[in-house]
């Protein structure tokens, strides 16, 4: 059994979700998971470790929402196993009580989801 020592409950990312930099405007990967303190990205970009960026992406759920816009750490960076890519562990500086109430609702659906 693999114990999981995050303090936060996250999510599998199913769908494709891009993650912009908000300094250059442009797609620098995909979330692969999600909790209300960090994420997965798996970067399709090169990427600086200990770095810290300003990342905006969308959610879906119900009706219309803002994207969420985070201030990140980039704690480790690995290179996937696509040429080009790499898997990037983020953890959350920056973001407002609104964008952490609906990720953590998020989250919780997707539990919910699971548990049914």
């Amino acid at each position: 059994m693999i114990h999981d020592a995050r303090r936060a409950p996250r999510r599998h990312v199913t769908e494709s979700v891009p993650v912009i930099d908000a300094m250059t405007d442009e797609v620098i990967g995909q979330l692969g998971n999600l909790s209300e303190s960090g994420m997965l990205l798996i970067a399709s970009v090169p990427l600086v470790e200990d770095a810290l960026y300003q990342l905006r992406f969308h959610l879906t759920g119900r009706g219309p929402i803002a994207p969420i816009g985070i201030g990140v750490h980039l704690l480790w960076a690995v290179p996937a196993n696509t040429p080009g890519q790499s898997w990037c562990g983020f953890r959350f500086l920056t973001i407002s009580e609104e964008h952490r109430s609906h990720i953590r609702d998020w989250v919780r659906a997707g539990e919910e989801a699971a548990a049914t």
